[in-house]
Protein backbone atom coordinates (compact mmCIF):
# COMPACT_ATOMS: atom_id res chain seq x y z
CA UNK A 1 0.00 0.00 0.00
CA UNK A 2 1.72 3.59 -0.90
CA UNK A 3 1.00 6.21 1.17
CA UNK A 4 0.21 8.61 -1.61
CA UNK A 5 -2.70 6.71 -2.30
CA UNK A 6 -6.77 6.63 -1.62
CA UNK A 7 -6.08 3.52 -0.28
CA UNK A 8 -4.09 4.83 2.58
CA UNK A 9 -5.99 7.56 2.99
CA UNK A 10 -8.98 5.28 4.87
CA UNK A 11 -6.07 2.61 5.96
CA UNK A 12 -5.01 5.43 8.48
CA UNK A 13 -7.71 6.79 10.33
CA UNK A 14 -9.26 3.74 10.43
CA UNK A 15 -6.22 1.85 11.85
CA UNK A 16 -5.49 4.89 14.46
CA UNK A 17 -9.05 4.76 15.69
CA UNK A 18 -9.56 1.20 16.24
CA UNK A 19 -6.01 1.24 18.26
CA UNK A 20 -7.53 3.70 20.69
CA UNK A 21 -10.67 2.17 21.11
CA UNK A 22 -9.18 -1.56 22.17
CA UNK A 23 -7.66 -1.97 25.60
CA UNK A 24 -4.21 -2.07 25.99
CA UNK A 25 -3.76 -5.98 25.86
CA UNK A 26 -4.92 -6.12 22.25
CA UNK A 27 -3.23 -3.29 20.84
CA UNK A 28 -0.15 -5.28 19.86
CA UNK A 29 -2.26 -7.75 17.89
CA UNK A 30 -4.21 -5.18 15.60
CA UNK A 31 -1.45 -3.78 14.85
CA UNK A 32 0.87 -6.64 13.47
CA UNK A 33 -2.51 -7.69 11.82
CA UNK A 34 -2.45 -3.99 10.02
CA UNK A 35 0.94 -4.14 9.34
CA UNK A 36 0.47 -7.69 7.63
CA UNK A 37 -2.50 -6.30 5.39
CA UNK A 38 -0.57 -3.12 4.83
CA UNK A 39 2.62 -5.20 3.30
CA UNK A 40 0.12 -7.91 1.27
CA UNK A 41 -0.72 -5.08 -0.46
CA UNK A 42 2.17 -5.25 -2.77
CA UNK A 43 2.54 -9.07 -3.35
CA UNK A 44 0.89 -11.20 -0.80
CA UNK A 45 2.74 -14.17 -0.77
CA UNK A 46 6.36 -12.11 0.28
CA UNK A 47 4.48 -12.17 3.64
CA UNK A 48 5.74 -15.81 4.38
CA UNK A 49 9.15 -14.81 3.46
CA UNK A 50 9.23 -11.63 5.83
CA UNK A 51 7.47 -14.39 8.44
CA UNK A 52 10.42 -17.06 8.68
CA UNK A 53 13.21 -14.55 9.07
CA UNK A 54 11.15 -13.24 11.87
CA UNK A 55 10.81 -16.68 13.51
CA UNK A 56 14.49 -17.13 12.71
CA UNK A 57 15.62 -14.25 14.63
CA UNK A 58 13.35 -14.05 17.67
CA UNK A 59 14.40 -17.49 18.57
CA UNK A 60 17.86 -16.29 17.73
CA UNK A 61 17.65 -13.66 19.99
CA UNK A 62 16.28 -15.62 23.20
CA UNK A 63 19.16 -18.01 22.14
CA UNK A 64 21.99 -15.47 22.27
CA UNK A 65 20.87 -14.21 25.53
CA UNK A 66 20.98 -17.24 27.30
CA UNK A 67 24.65 -18.71 25.71
CA UNK A 68 27.54 -18.37 26.78
CA UNK A 69 30.98 -17.86 25.11
CA UNK A 70 31.27 -19.37 21.36
CA UNK A 71 27.94 -20.26 20.91
CA UNK A 72 26.85 -16.96 21.49
CA UNK A 73 28.61 -15.87 18.45
CA UNK A 74 27.54 -19.14 16.86
CA UNK A 75 23.86 -17.97 17.45
CA UNK A 76 24.51 -14.42 15.76
CA UNK A 77 26.12 -15.79 12.75
CA UNK A 78 23.42 -18.05 12.26
CA UNK A 79 21.18 -15.42 12.50
CA UNK A 80 23.30 -12.87 10.30
CA UNK A 81 23.73 -15.72 7.29
CA UNK A 82 19.73 -16.04 7.54
CA UNK A 83 19.04 -12.19 6.86
CA UNK A 84 21.87 -11.73 4.25
CA UNK A 85 21.31 -15.27 2.32
CA UNK A 86 17.57 -14.27 1.71
CA UNK A 87 18.71 -10.42 0.80
CA UNK A 88 21.69 -12.17 -1.52
CA UNK A 89 19.01 -14.17 -3.07
CA UNK A 90 16.29 -12.09 -3.80
CA UNK A 91 18.30 -9.05 -4.64
CA UNK A 92 22.35 -9.97 -5.18
CA UNK A 93 22.11 -13.51 -6.84
CA UNK A 94 21.09 -12.62 -10.57
CA UNK A 95 23.59 -9.57 -10.02
CA UNK A 96 26.37 -11.87 -9.13
CA UNK A 97 25.66 -14.76 -12.02
CA UNK A 98 25.73 -12.21 -14.81
CA UNK A 99 28.79 -11.18 -13.68
CA UNK A 100 29.85 -15.02 -13.53
CA UNK A 101 28.30 -15.17 -16.97
CA UNK A 102 30.28 -12.60 -18.49
CA UNK A 103 33.86 -13.91 -16.56
CA UNK A 104 33.13 -17.27 -18.34
CA UNK A 105 32.43 -16.00 -21.65
CA UNK A 106 35.24 -14.40 -21.80
CA UNK A 107 37.04 -17.34 -21.03
CA UNK A 108 34.82 -19.35 -23.63
CA UNK A 109 32.63 -21.21 -21.20
CA UNK A 110 28.66 -20.56 -20.65
CA UNK A 111 27.07 -20.53 -17.76
CA UNK A 112 24.70 -23.38 -16.66
CA UNK A 113 23.57 -21.45 -13.74
CA UNK A 114 20.32 -20.61 -14.76
CA UNK A 115 18.78 -16.68 -13.91
CA UNK A 116 16.10 -16.43 -11.31
CA UNK A 117 12.66 -15.01 -12.34
CA UNK A 118 11.60 -13.19 -8.69
CA UNK A 119 10.67 -9.81 -7.98
CA UNK A 120 12.53 -8.19 -5.04
CA UNK A 121 10.35 -8.07 -1.88
CA UNK A 122 9.20 -4.59 -1.20
CA UNK A 123 11.74 -2.85 1.56
CA UNK A 124 13.24 -5.77 1.86
CA UNK A 125 17.06 -4.21 2.68
CA UNK A 126 15.23 -2.19 5.11
CA UNK A 127 13.96 -5.09 7.43
CA UNK A 128 16.78 -7.04 7.07
CA UNK A 129 18.86 -4.30 8.43
CA UNK A 130 16.51 -3.40 11.18
CA UNK A 131 15.99 -7.51 12.30
CA UNK A 132 19.76 -7.63 12.19
CA UNK A 133 20.07 -4.47 14.56
CA UNK A 134 17.82 -6.39 16.91
CA UNK A 135 20.19 -9.60 17.13
CA UNK A 136 23.75 -7.49 17.54
CA UNK A 137 22.32 -5.28 20.11
CA UNK A 138 21.43 -8.35 21.90
CA UNK A 139 24.65 -9.99 21.41
CA UNK A 140 26.78 -6.92 22.59
CA UNK A 141 24.30 -6.44 25.97
CA UNK A 142 22.64 -3.70 24.92
CA UNK A 143 19.20 -5.21 24.56
CA UNK A 144 17.12 -7.68 26.71
CA UNK A 145 15.74 -10.65 24.21
CA UNK A 146 12.34 -9.62 23.60
CA UNK A 147 10.27 -12.63 25.00
CA UNK A 148 7.01 -11.39 22.98
CA UNK A 149 6.63 -12.99 20.05
CA UNK A 150 4.12 -10.76 18.52
CA UNK A 151 6.21 -7.40 20.00
CA UNK A 152 9.29 -8.46 18.25
CA UNK A 153 6.92 -9.08 14.76
CA UNK A 154 5.52 -6.00 15.17
CA UNK A 155 8.80 -4.64 15.90
CA UNK A 156 9.90 -6.00 12.49
CA UNK A 157 6.33 -5.06 10.49
CA UNK A 158 5.37 -1.94 12.39
CA UNK A 159 3.87 -0.79 9.14
CA UNK A 160 4.94 3.09 9.27
CA UNK A 161 8.70 2.04 8.74
CA UNK A 162 7.86 -1.21 7.40
CA UNK A 163 8.91 -0.64 3.30
CA UNK A 164 11.31 2.31 3.70
CA UNK A 165 12.42 2.97 7.22
CA UNK A 166 13.88 4.97 9.11
CA UNK A 167 15.76 1.59 9.97
CA UNK A 168 15.08 1.53 13.41
CA UNK A 169 16.80 -0.04 16.54
CA UNK A 170 14.90 -2.31 19.11
CA UNK A 171 16.58 -0.15 21.93
CA UNK A 172 13.92 3.09 20.53
CA UNK A 173 10.86 0.80 19.30
CA UNK A 174 10.48 -2.21 21.17
CA UNK A 175 9.22 -0.79 24.52
CA UNK A 176 6.95 1.75 22.83
CA UNK A 177 4.69 -1.90 22.07
CA UNK A 178 4.86 -2.26 25.41
CA UNK A 179 4.04 0.98 26.79
CA UNK A 180 0.00 1.68 27.26
CA UNK A 181 -0.62 4.56 24.79
CA UNK A 182 -3.68 7.04 25.48
CA UNK A 183 -5.06 9.40 22.80
CA UNK A 184 -3.08 12.51 22.75
CA UNK A 185 -4.56 15.59 20.57
CA UNK A 186 -1.44 17.15 20.56
CA UNK A 187 0.13 13.80 19.06
CA UNK A 188 -2.96 13.49 16.26
CA UNK A 189 -1.92 17.03 15.42
CA UNK A 190 1.16 17.05 15.06
CA UNK A 191 0.83 13.36 13.36
CA UNK A 192 -1.51 14.66 10.59
CA UNK A 193 1.25 18.06 10.13
CA UNK A 194 4.17 15.46 9.28
CA UNK A 195 1.89 13.19 6.77
CA UNK A 196 0.24 16.30 4.86
CA UNK A 197 4.10 18.15 4.72
CA UNK A 198 5.28 14.81 3.68
CA UNK A 199 2.38 14.22 1.45
CA UNK A 200 2.74 17.74 0.13
CA UNK A 201 6.97 16.69 -0.70
CA UNK A 202 5.90 13.78 -2.79
CA UNK A 203 3.22 14.57 -4.61
CA UNK A 204 3.55 18.71 -5.58
CA UNK A 205 7.63 18.41 -5.88
CA UNK A 206 9.16 15.14 -6.28
CA UNK A 207 6.47 13.68 -8.68
CA UNK A 208 6.57 16.75 -10.58
CA UNK A 209 10.26 16.83 -10.94
CA UNK A 210 9.98 13.14 -12.25
CA UNK A 211 8.66 13.98 -15.11
CA UNK A 212 11.96 16.01 -16.51
CA UNK A 213 13.90 13.29 -14.45
CA UNK A 214 12.15 10.48 -15.80
CA UNK A 215 12.17 11.78 -19.62
CA UNK A 216 15.60 12.89 -19.78
CA UNK A 217 17.69 9.77 -17.46
CA UNK A 218 15.13 7.01 -19.58
CA UNK A 219 16.55 8.32 -23.06
CA UNK A 220 20.01 10.18 -22.17
CA UNK A 221 21.31 9.76 -25.65
CA UNK A 222 19.03 11.66 -26.77
CA UNK A 223 19.82 14.82 -25.24
CA UNK A 224 23.27 16.54 -24.69
CA UNK A 225 24.30 19.96 -22.92
CA UNK A 226 21.64 21.62 -20.73
CA UNK A 227 18.64 19.01 -20.68
CA UNK A 228 21.21 16.52 -18.84
CA UNK A 229 22.14 19.59 -16.27
CA UNK A 230 18.45 19.93 -15.57
CA UNK A 231 17.69 17.26 -14.74
CA UNK A 232 20.95 16.16 -12.86
CA UNK A 233 20.23 18.61 -10.38
CA UNK A 234 16.27 17.93 -10.32
CA UNK A 235 16.63 14.67 -9.16
CA UNK A 236 19.10 15.81 -6.42
CA UNK A 237 15.73 17.10 -5.04
CA UNK A 238 13.18 15.22 -6.28
CA UNK A 239 15.09 11.86 -4.46
CA UNK A 240 15.45 14.38 -1.32
CA UNK A 241 11.65 15.34 -1.00
CA UNK A 242 10.68 12.13 -2.27
CA UNK A 243 12.57 10.26 0.40
CA UNK A 244 12.24 12.89 3.25
CA UNK A 245 8.07 13.17 2.19
CA UNK A 246 8.38 9.26 2.79
CA UNK A 247 10.44 9.89 6.11
CA UNK A 248 7.71 12.45 7.32
CA UNK A 249 4.44 10.39 6.54
CA UNK A 250 5.85 7.42 8.25
CA UNK A 251 6.89 9.40 11.50
CA UNK A 252 2.87 11.15 11.26
CA UNK A 253 1.16 8.11 11.24
CA UNK A 254 3.44 6.70 14.11
CA UNK A 255 3.20 9.41 16.12
CA UNK A 256 -0.55 9.74 15.75
CA UNK A 257 -0.36 6.56 17.49
CA UNK A 258 1.98 7.93 20.31
CA UNK A 259 4.76 6.38 18.98
CA UNK A 260 8.23 8.52 18.15
CA UNK A 261 10.50 7.31 15.48
CA UNK A 262 13.78 8.58 14.78
CA UNK A 263 14.23 11.93 12.27
CA UNK A 264 15.79 10.71 8.72
CA UNK A 265 16.81 13.80 7.39
CA UNK A 266 18.14 16.74 9.02
CA UNK A 267 18.88 19.58 6.22
CA UNK A 268 21.52 17.50 4.21
CA UNK A 269 21.73 20.27 1.26
CA UNK A 270 22.93 22.61 4.16
CA UNK A 271 26.16 20.48 4.61
CA UNK A 272 29.80 21.47 3.83
CA UNK A 273 31.65 18.81 3.47
CA UNK A 274 30.35 15.25 2.30
CA UNK A 275 30.71 13.62 5.96
CA UNK A 276 28.57 16.25 7.67
CA UNK A 277 25.62 15.52 4.65
CA UNK A 278 26.17 11.43 5.85
CA UNK A 279 25.54 12.61 9.42
CA UNK A 280 22.10 14.24 7.94
CA UNK A 281 21.09 12.15 5.23
CA UNK A 282 19.50 9.07 5.79
CA UNK A 283 20.28 9.13 9.10
CA UNK A 284 18.81 5.80 10.28
CA UNK A 285 21.30 4.28 7.21
CA UNK A 286 24.28 6.01 8.20
CA UNK A 287 24.42 5.80 11.38
CA UNK A 288 24.04 1.38 11.02
CA UNK A 289 26.57 1.44 9.19
CA UNK A 290 28.97 3.51 11.43
CA UNK A 291 27.92 0.89 14.39
CA UNK A 292 27.85 -2.33 12.64
CA UNK A 293 30.75 -2.07 9.87
CA UNK A 294 32.37 0.55 10.38
CA UNK A 295 33.00 1.25 13.91
CA UNK A 296 34.22 -2.90 13.92
CA UNK A 297 36.25 -2.80 11.07
CA UNK A 298 37.96 0.19 12.74
CA UNK A 299 38.55 -1.99 15.86
CA UNK A 300 39.65 -4.65 14.44
CA UNK A 301 42.21 -3.01 12.40
CA UNK A 302 43.58 -0.50 14.94
CA UNK A 303 46.78 -1.83 14.93
CA UNK A 304 46.89 0.21 11.34
CA UNK A 305 46.73 3.86 12.26
CA UNK A 306 45.14 6.09 10.11
CA UNK A 307 44.97 3.36 7.39
CA UNK A 308 42.15 1.62 8.92
CA UNK A 309 39.74 4.91 9.55
CA UNK A 310 40.83 4.35 5.62
CA UNK A 311 39.89 1.05 4.94
CA UNK A 312 36.78 1.15 6.94
CA UNK A 313 35.35 4.34 4.80
CA UNK A 314 36.37 2.60 1.90
CA UNK A 315 35.04 -1.09 2.98
CA UNK A 316 32.10 0.87 4.36
CA UNK A 317 30.45 2.82 1.30
CA UNK A 318 31.74 0.28 -1.17
CA UNK A 319 28.94 -2.32 0.88
CA UNK A 320 26.43 1.10 1.31
CA UNK A 321 26.47 1.15 -2.34
CA UNK A 322 25.43 -2.45 -3.24
CA UNK A 323 23.05 -2.30 -0.23
CA UNK A 324 21.38 0.66 -2.84
CA UNK A 325 21.18 -1.62 -5.64
CA UNK A 326 22.19 -4.53 -7.13
CA UNK A 327 24.05 -2.83 -10.22
CA UNK A 328 27.66 -1.43 -10.61
CA UNK A 329 26.26 1.99 -10.77
CA UNK A 330 25.44 1.45 -7.07
CA UNK A 331 28.83 0.07 -5.98
CA UNK A 332 30.23 3.26 -7.98
CA UNK A 333 27.77 5.80 -6.14
CA UNK A 334 28.69 4.22 -2.62
CA UNK A 335 32.25 4.37 -3.87
CA UNK A 336 32.78 7.70 -5.16
CA UNK A 337 30.96 8.69 -1.47
CA UNK A 338 33.76 6.58 0.53
CA UNK A 339 36.83 8.58 -1.39
CA UNK A 340 35.27 11.66 -0.59
CA UNK A 341 35.67 11.32 2.41
CA UNK A 342 38.96 9.57 2.90
CA UNK A 343 39.87 12.94 0.88
CA UNK A 344 38.01 14.86 4.05
CA UNK A 345 39.96 12.96 6.46
CA UNK A 346 43.60 13.56 4.41
CA UNK A 347 43.01 16.85 4.24
CA UNK A 348 41.38 18.13 7.57
CA UNK A 349 44.23 19.92 8.41
CA UNK A 350 44.16 21.75 5.25
CA UNK A 351 40.69 22.79 4.93
CA UNK A 352 40.91 23.83 8.48
CA UNK A 353 43.50 26.75 7.52
CA UNK A 354 41.74 27.31 4.38
CA UNK A 355 38.46 27.77 6.47
CA UNK A 356 40.56 30.68 8.80
CA UNK A 357 42.24 32.02 5.70
CA UNK A 358 38.80 32.76 3.45
CA UNK A 359 35.83 34.67 4.92
CA UNK A 360 33.55 32.52 6.94
CA UNK A 361 30.22 33.43 4.79
CA UNK A 362 32.16 32.72 1.71
CA UNK A 363 33.64 29.54 2.65
CA UNK A 364 30.52 28.02 3.94
CA UNK A 365 28.77 28.97 1.08
CA UNK A 366 31.41 27.73 -1.62
CA UNK A 367 31.51 24.49 0.14
CA UNK A 368 28.06 23.97 0.35
CA UNK A 369 27.87 24.55 -3.21
CA UNK A 370 30.86 21.95 -3.76
CA UNK A 371 28.94 19.22 -1.72
CA UNK A 372 26.08 19.94 -3.41
CA UNK A 373 27.11 19.83 -7.13
CA UNK A 374 29.48 15.90 -6.07
CA UNK A 375 26.30 14.88 -4.35
CA UNK A 376 24.45 15.85 -7.85
CA UNK A 377 27.73 13.95 -9.45
CA UNK A 378 27.52 10.80 -7.52
CA UNK A 379 23.51 10.69 -8.26
CA UNK A 380 23.97 10.21 -11.87
CA UNK A 381 25.02 6.72 -11.61
CA UNK A 382 22.44 6.25 -8.72
CA UNK A 383 19.81 7.36 -11.15
CA UNK A 384 20.97 6.14 -14.82
CA UNK A 385 19.81 2.76 -15.55
CA UNK A 386 23.55 1.52 -16.81
CA UNK A 387 27.31 2.44 -16.07
CA UNK A 388 27.39 3.40 -19.82
CA UNK A 389 24.28 5.70 -19.43
CA UNK A 390 25.96 7.36 -16.49
CA UNK A 391 29.19 7.68 -18.60
CA UNK A 392 27.49 9.31 -21.27
CA UNK A 393 25.71 11.52 -19.51
CA UNK A 394 29.04 13.19 -17.37
CA UNK A 395 30.48 13.30 -21.12
CA UNK A 396 27.57 15.66 -22.59
CA UNK A 397 26.61 17.16 -19.97
CA UNK A 398 28.35 20.40 -21.30
CA UNK A 399 28.43 19.15 -24.69
CA UNK A 400 26.44 22.51 -26.74
CA UNK A 401 26.19 24.30 -23.37
CA UNK A 402 26.98 27.63 -24.80
CA UNK A 403 24.77 27.67 -27.84
CA UNK A 404 21.36 25.90 -25.96
CA UNK A 405 22.19 29.04 -23.39
CA UNK A 406 22.35 31.83 -25.80
CA UNK A 407 18.83 29.94 -26.90
CA UNK A 408 17.59 30.27 -24.03
CA UNK A 409 18.57 34.00 -23.78
CA UNK A 410 17.21 34.81 -26.87
CA UNK A 411 13.89 32.78 -26.24
CA UNK A 412 14.53 30.59 -29.48
CA UNK A 413 11.97 27.96 -30.48
CA UNK A 414 14.75 25.62 -29.51
CA UNK A 415 13.84 26.30 -25.16
CA UNK A 416 10.92 23.96 -25.56
CA UNK A 417 13.25 20.95 -26.25
CA UNK A 418 16.60 22.33 -24.58
CA UNK A 419 15.60 23.60 -20.86
CA UNK A 420 11.38 22.52 -20.73
CA UNK A 421 12.04 19.15 -22.06
CA UNK A 422 8.72 19.46 -23.85
CA UNK A 423 6.84 19.80 -20.84
CA UNK A 424 6.33 23.61 -20.87
CA UNK A 425 7.91 26.61 -19.58
CA UNK A 426 5.15 26.81 -16.83
CA UNK A 427 5.78 23.46 -15.47
CA UNK A 428 9.03 24.06 -15.55
CA UNK A 429 8.88 27.44 -13.60
CA UNK A 430 6.38 26.09 -11.45
CA UNK A 431 8.99 23.38 -10.63
CA UNK A 432 11.55 25.65 -9.77
CA UNK A 433 9.47 27.84 -7.88
CA UNK A 434 8.42 25.00 -5.54
CA UNK A 435 11.93 24.03 -4.74
CA UNK A 436 12.63 27.58 -3.82
CA UNK A 437 9.80 28.18 -1.51
CA UNK A 438 10.17 24.92 0.12
CA UNK A 439 13.97 25.05 1.05
CA UNK A 440 13.04 28.78 2.37
CA UNK A 441 10.20 27.32 4.86
CA UNK A 442 13.19 24.30 6.04
CA UNK A 443 15.70 27.35 6.46
CA UNK A 444 13.01 28.99 8.43
CA UNK A 445 11.98 25.69 10.34
CA UNK A 446 15.61 25.47 11.35
CA UNK A 447 15.12 28.06 13.68
CA UNK A 448 12.08 27.01 14.81
CA UNK A 449 9.98 23.76 14.43
CA UNK A 450 6.83 24.81 12.01
CA UNK A 451 4.69 22.34 13.98
CA UNK A 452 5.56 24.29 17.13
CA UNK A 453 5.30 28.05 15.58
CA UNK A 454 1.45 26.71 14.45
CA UNK A 455 0.59 25.57 17.47
CA UNK A 456 1.01 29.40 18.69
CA UNK A 457 -1.22 30.61 15.93
CA UNK A 458 -5.00 31.42 16.36
CA UNK A 459 -7.42 28.76 15.14
CA UNK A 460 -8.21 30.77 11.70
CA UNK A 461 -4.65 31.24 10.74
CA UNK A 462 -3.78 27.58 11.94
CA UNK A 463 -6.72 25.95 9.56
CA UNK A 464 -5.94 28.61 7.00
CA UNK A 465 -2.39 27.18 6.77
CA UNK A 466 -3.71 23.12 7.11
CA UNK A 467 -6.57 23.91 3.88
CA UNK A 468 -4.06 25.42 1.64
CA UNK A 469 -1.51 22.95 1.85
CA UNK A 470 -4.18 20.07 1.15
CA UNK A 471 -5.73 22.38 -1.66
CA UNK A 472 -2.03 22.93 -2.90
CA UNK A 473 -1.55 18.77 -2.57
CA UNK A 474 -5.03 18.66 -4.59
CA UNK A 475 -4.32 21.28 -7.34
CA UNK A 476 -0.80 20.93 -8.03
CA UNK A 477 0.33 17.55 -7.16
CA UNK A 478 0.94 14.68 -9.90
CA UNK A 479 -1.81 12.31 -8.36
CA UNK A 480 -0.67 9.34 -10.20
CA UNK A 481 0.49 6.87 -6.94
CA UNK A 482 4.13 7.00 -8.12
CA UNK A 483 6.02 4.63 -5.86
CA UNK A 484 8.64 6.39 -3.60
CA UNK A 485 11.99 5.79 -5.14
CA UNK A 486 13.54 3.97 -1.95
CA UNK A 487 10.51 1.10 -2.73
CA UNK A 488 13.08 -0.78 -5.00
CA UNK A 489 15.87 -0.73 -2.62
Amino acid sequence: MLFNSVAFLIFFPIVTIIYFLLPHRFRWLWLLGASCYFYMAFVPVYILILGGTIVIDYFAGIWIQNAQGQRRRLFLVLSIISNVGVLAAFKYFNFLNDNLSLLLHGAGYQNPIPFLKILLPIGLSFHTFQAMSYTIEVYRGNQPAEKHFGIYALYVMFYPQLVAGPIERPQNMLHQFHEKKTYDYDNLRRGICLIVWGLFKKVVIADRLALFVDQVYDTPHSYHGLPLIVATVFFAFQIYFDFSGYSDIARGAARAMGFNLMINFNFPFTSTSIGEFWRKWHISLSTWFNDYVFSPILIAKRNWGKRAVLFALFVTFFISGLWHGAGWNFVIFGVLHGLALIYETLTKRFRKSMSKAIPSIIYKNLSMLIVFAYACFAWIFFRAVTVRDSVYIIKNMFRGLGGQLLAVFRGDPLVDRVLYVNQGASIFLLSCALIVLVELLQIAMRKRDMIDWLAGKNVMIRYTIYYTMVLGILALGVLSSNKFIYFQF
